[in-house]
């Protein structure tokens, strides 16, 4: 394998690549309300917050929030009012997903530079294709890594040396981009890869524990930036 073939770039997904700011609750709020709209027996705040106790206990993730909702309510479950509730999330989400201006010029870079990219993501593998191919970028990453495949998340050191093993990367030579501090930075870097956090809400005692373990993490405003350093 050419050297050059070892290096590596690795992105999250949601905050990353993809604005994703109260995207998710937009679409669950427009959910709730037709559903209380079509006969859920609540007013639409008290649904949300029903909602919102359900994701929390269940996680997000967890495929069938709007089916535990309408069996906590009504004692039963609703196929109407789940399939009104799931249809209008997808569609809601879906409809406000985009990616941050500068990602695709981004891709675009570090394509002719060589390098090859992947997603490592705490996530369902079909979900975070569906929106990678959505937004049309599917064809810059040869490799979706993600928790449920793994069996483990980030920041655990195994779903790194699994997408490693699957890229054929070499850690010295790879990189993982990431809007979280723990599970993208401190995660890769102890799996022996560089990070780049962007649009991350990093505090001071996290920069200043970079900086007293000299961590090799890069700190940037913008996906655009990493065009000056990669």
């Amino acid at each position: 394998m050419n050297t050059d073939d070892e290096r590596v770039v690795f992105f999250d997904i949601d905050g990353t690549l993809l604005d994703t700011s109260d995207f998710a609750e937009t679409a669950r709020k427009a959910a709730i309300g037709l559903m209380v709209d079509n006969g859920l027996p609540l007013d639409k705040d008290e649904a949300y917050g029903v909602l919102k106790t359900i994701i929390r206990e269940k996680g997000s993730n967890y495929g069938k929030h709007f089916n535990v909702l309408t069996q906590v309510v009504l004692g039963h479950e609703d196929p109407m009012l789940v399939a009104l509730g799931m249809i209008t999330y997808h569609n809601v989400k879906m409809a406000l997903l985009r990616p941050f201006p500068e990602t695709i010029n981004t891709l675009i870079y570090l394509k002719s530079q060589g390098y090859r990219l992947a997603v490592i993501s705490n996530g369902i593998t079909i979900k975070q294709w569906e929106k990678l191919v959505r937004l049309n970028i599917h064809s810059f990453f040869d490799e979706v890594i993600t928790s449920e495949e793994v069996g483990k998340e980030k920041p655990e050191k195994l779903i790194f040396d699994v997408a490693l093993r699957k890229m054929k990367g070499n850690p010295e030579k790879s990189v993982m981009i990431g809007n979280k501090f723990k599970a993208d930075a401190l995660g890769a870097v102890n799996a022996g890869l560089s990070a780049i956090l962007i649009n991350s809400d990093i505090t001071e005692d996290d920069r200043a524990y970079i900086k007293k373990e000299q961590l090799d993490i890069h700190v940037l405003d913008d996906i655009g930036d990493v065009r000056t350093i990669l």
